[in-house]
């Protein structure tokens, strides 16, 4: 099993560079980059977690520029978003953005994207809450034949464009996959219908994924096909990662404050010591 990180970068947390080298040299498998490109002062979602809005959720990077540069100062560890907002970008723009990274990071791109919760943010960039599911699976679509295709064109209710040519392809082939976050059973239904793998939280306020785990299969089953799962947002403790790794799980990221480095580091080599025990 693969054990991941996952973190809010922010201009008061530790570099986004140092962060990745810190991870490769210790050993974790990826980093995961979150994405919000503002918050509106309006309120009209509730934050799923409960409570107010962190701070990090206004201050967060952008996840391709940040990628980028985690790109080139590490060799092996897989740079990955957790989550891209599809239904907020354009799917052009981000196809190319999706080629680029994995071009400059020669194939090490994961695609992790989601609907989003934040209806508000999503009005503003011009996206129907109600329609965002259907506007992301469409936007994915489109983005794989910019991917896979010479003269990519698409034809859907939300997205439509003719014959084109743009470059760089992805190095992955035919594409970075495409995990599709979201819990039981919709975010689920929508990885076993076009997801590369299916990435649910960990823990929700209603149920853990270990335990809903049989339903899941049993999805699987009936979709005919089975998907890597990503636990994300897994418990901090590492004797409560065996767990994961015996049900069958391909990864766990781990979510870790927007901090300096003087508090980050010490916590990534406590981590770092207990890899070895679910490899």
């Amino acid at each position: 099993m693969h054990v991941g990180v996952a973190m809010f970068c922010t201009d008061y947390a530790i570099a986004p560079t140092e962060l990745a080298k810190a991870l490769e040299d210790r050993g974790f498998e990826s980093l995961w980059l979150p994405e919000h490109s503002h918050i509106p002062l309006t309120r009209a979602s509730p934050f799923p977690q409960g409570g107010d809005l962190p701070k990090k959720y206004y201050d967060v990077m952008d996840p391709f520029v940040v990628l980028g540069a985690a790109a080139a100062v590490t060799t092996r560890l897989k740079i990955a978003t957790g989550i891209c907002l599809v239904p907020q970008r354009d799917p052009i723009q981000t196809a190319k953005s999706v080629a680029t990274v994995d071009q400059l990071s020669k194939g090490r791109f994961l695609f992790g994207v989601g609907a989003g919760w934040n209806a508000d943010e999503m009005a503003d960039h011009g996206t129907d809450f109600k329609s965002r599911n259907k506007v992301m699976r469409e936007r994915i679509e489109a983005m794989r034949a910019i991917w896979t295709k010479t003269k990519p064109e698409y034809s859907g209710e939300f997205v439509k464009f003719g014959p084109m040519m743009t470059w760089p392809k992805p190095v992955q082939k035919p594409h970075p996959p495409v995990l599709v976050g979201g819990g039981l059973p919709y975010g689920a239904r929508r990885a076993l219908a076009y997801g590369d793998g299916w990435m649910p939280h960990a823990k929700r306020p209603t149920y853990r994924l270990l335990d809903k785990l049989p339903e899941y299969r049993e999805m699987e089953k009936a979709a005919g096909r089975t998907l890597p799962i990503t636990a994300f947002g897994a418990e901090h403790d590492p004797s409560a990662w065996g767990p994961y790794r015996d049900a069958g799980i391909d990864r766990i990221v781990l979510s870790i404050n927007s901090e300096a480095a003087d508090a980050v580091l010490p916590q990534l080599d406590k981590w770092a010591a207990k890899l070895a025990t679910v490899r």
